[in-house]
């Protein structure tokens, strides 16, 4: 009986050790506690388009510069045009902000789910073809606030007291001005608020589209149809780039990669740009190059037969940001190399060791957004395992030729880093930095170049805007010694107003209707199909709904009823005279009145004309003159009646009978 026990005991154990086992080879993949935890969700705005003359400033920086295509723009971040000048912002796979000639926009604040910018002066437009269920995009002008939560079309124009906003392709939004009710916007509506402490509020129709209204359609519908999507994880920016300065080729090591195809001889990723310091992300890597944004902060570079390839691996659902993807080196002491910054773009599922971010995130292998296998020290792993960074010590492409870029530190973050390349000799004796970079940056750092740009007029930037939030300051992650906003430049705070409930666009009371000179004129209706006029109601028959007429021929005479004929008059089939009843009847026996609509009987003097009009389920009639008799009576449904011709009397002409109403005739 025990050795029963014992032997059921041990299949007992034994099924839950092998179900322990199958659960741990088997099971889904679950990324490590810093995945999930301490990884942000959001991505910043990229400065993705710069025509002419564009400048860019932050906050801390010494002076504005121009501005470099690939930027990652923070909150409190500046862009000024000027004449002429054309920027874009991209801040959605399929979103884009873009400001035309003399205009001041900002970057207020972004959370995963809220997204504030501002336009302090001039022309602004928001190409939102789509929008995260959930997220909220709001526009702070120095009149109103406007918040966006559906896709469309929307331009918004500031001048002087005046700001003006626009919703078009089915774009829906809420203006809260400074001092009033919140208000919707519907579709192909215009709102125009007027001065700030009493602003008035009125809507017209949203005026025709202009020349930079169908440049902003005719570029995102070029952006949103990128061939390279469909290799590319779903929210990653600045996939339609890739189509123009590349080709996508398959590797069986690591599938579909794609090879740039404007880089000169000897180029490595990470060598032409600059270290940029962000107020959140700290060191965050822009490139120059026109394609420079998904390469840099997704996926991974992999060098296969003697080309640089970016690999950006399995397509997931949500991609993660990074400010860059490298590993940094310093040197050992007693090194000669150990007066210089190094850095090399991870490899095929190489792990990123953030420098950014809270203290228990900073320092711990990360593989955010990265659906590939794990590889550490060029072994793969399970997803499950610890890895310990302090055993990460080989990393793929540090044996490309030339691969590993440094700069000295007094370099590094203050412009270009140049072309210093590190002997494959000194390689093998750097040291991985497994935690934050030890550079503190200067005010120049704030900014991706030393090109002078243009400052704003009239510090057009610096006007006051209204807001459901205040403008969200980061602190400098350096702490005390990371650079400050001089106080000349200081952003002042915008007046906060509540924010709209959800169903706001429907509660809310519509913005009156404009009143006076600048009231734009209603359209004139549109034609009736066909090119005919619109139907005017003092005709008695319009011209849109004039009926075919049947011209007698020649051969056939037309007669008229002599004067003093006892005949009423002929009305056209299926036609009975009718008044509302606000018009009184005329004075005159035996005649109706004329300015009456529907149409009136024709005059007793001129036959009415032939009218084809389909009259279901009547019986065919008998082409004959009146009957003697009078109207017919009798109860509503009168059986077909057959018209006799009455004796002594001349018949009208075969066309006069078509006209006639049958059963209608009077008594003489």
């Amino acid at each position: 009986m025990r050795a029963l026990h014992a032997f059921a005991v041990a299949v007992v154990l034994a099924q839950a050790l092998g179900n322990t086992g199958i659960a741990l080879a088997f099971q889904a993949p679950v990324p490590p506690p810093s995945d999930e935890a301490t990884a942000d969700d959001r991505t910043p705005p990229r400065l993705s388009y710069v025509d002419g003359q564009v400048s860019f400033w932050r906050p801390g920086a010494p002076e504005w510069v121009a501005a470099q295509i690939n930027t990652a723009l923070a909150p409190g971040d500046e862009l000024s045009t000027g004449s002429p000048g054309n920027v874009e912002v991209q801040v959605g796979a399929r979103a884009f902000i873009r400001a035309w000639a003399g205009t001041a926009v900002g970057l207020m604040n972004q959370e995963p789910d809220f997204l504030q910018i501002k336009v302090t002066a001039g022309h602004a437009a928001l190409d939102l073809r789509a929008l995260d269920q959930g997220r909220v995009v709001e526009l702070n002008t120095p009149n109103a606030a406007f918040t966006i939560q559906h896709p469309g079309y929307y331009r918004v124009h500031v001048s002087g007291e005046r700001t003006s906003f626009i919703s078009r392709r089915g774009g829906r939004a809420i203006v809260t001005p400074a001092q009033g009710q919140a208000a919707s916007i519907a579709a192909s509506e215009e709102v125009v608020i007027e001065g700030d402490d009493a602003p008035r509020v009125a809507s017209y129709a949203a005026p025709p589209l202009d020349e930079w209204d169908r440049w902003n359609y005719a570029r995102t519908d070029y952006l949103a149809e990128a061939v390279s999507a469909r290799y590319v994880s779903p929210g990653v920016y600045g996939v339609s780039d890739l189509d123009r300065y590349g080709r996508w080729r398959v590797v069986s090591e690591y599938g579909s990669v794609w090879v740039p195809t404007s880089v000169p001889s000897g180029w490595v990723p990470y060598s032409t740009g600059s270290w940029t310091w962000d107020p959140y992300y700290g060191w965050t890597w822009v490139d120059t190059a026109p394609w420079g944004w998904a390469p840099f902060h997704y996926g991974r570079w992999v060098y296969a037969d003697r080309y640089w390839a970016w690999a950006p691996g399995p397509v997931i659902v949500r991609p993660a940001y990074s400010p860059a993807l490298v590993a940094f080196f310093g040197g050992s002491p007693g090194v000669s190399v150990s007066a210089r910054v190094g850095w090399v773009a991870l490899g095929w599922g190489e792990p990123l060791i953030p420098w950014w971010g809270r203290p228990r995130f900073v320092g711990v292998p990360w593989w955010g957004g990265w659906g590939g296998p794990r590889v550490v020290n060029n072994i793969v792993i399970s997803r499950t395992a610890v890895v310990n960074v302090q055993s990460i010590n080989v990393y793929r492409n540090v044996h490309v030729q030339n691969a590993v870029v440094a700069v000295e530190p007094t370099r590094f973050g203050r412009g270009s880093v140049g072309t210093l390349r590190i002997a494959q000799a000194e390689v093998s004796r750097l040291e991985p930095v497994r935690g934050r970079l030890e550079i503190q940056p200067a005010a120049v750092s704030l900014v991706p170049t030393t090109v002078r740009g243009v400052q704003p007029l009239d510090n057009r930037h610096l006007r006051p805007v209204v807001a459901t939030r205040p403008q969200l300051r980061l602190e400098s992650p350096g702490g005390e010694s990371g650079p400050r906003a001089p106080a000349r430049e200081a952003t002042p705070s915008p007046r906060l107003v509540p924010a709209p409930r959800e169903n706001a666009a429907v509660e809310s009371p519509r913005a009156p209707f404009g009143q006076g000179r600048s009231e734009r004129p209603q359209p004139a209706p549109p034609p009736r199909f066909g090119g005919s006029q619109p139907r005017s109601p003092e005709i008695a028959v319009p011209p849109s709904r004039e009926p075919r007429v049947t011209v007698p021929t020649p051969s056939t005479p037309q007669a008229s009823p002599p004067r003093g004929d006892p005949r009423p008059a002929v009305r056209p089939e299926g036609v009975r005279p009718e008044r509302p009843a606000a018009v009184p009847p005329s004075s005159s026996p035996g005649r109706e009145s004329r300015s009456v609509s529907p149409p009136a009987p024709a005059t007793p003097q001129t036959p009415a004309p032939r009218i084809e009009t389909p009259r279901p389920q009547q019986a065919p009639q008998v082409q004959q003159a009146p009957p003697s008799q009078g109207p017919a009576q009798g109860p509503a449904r009168v059986p077909p009646r057959v018209e006799v011709p009455r004796p002594q009397e001349r018949a009208l002409p075969g066309e006069a009978a078509d006209r006639m109403s049958p059963g209608r005739g009077g008594s003489r």
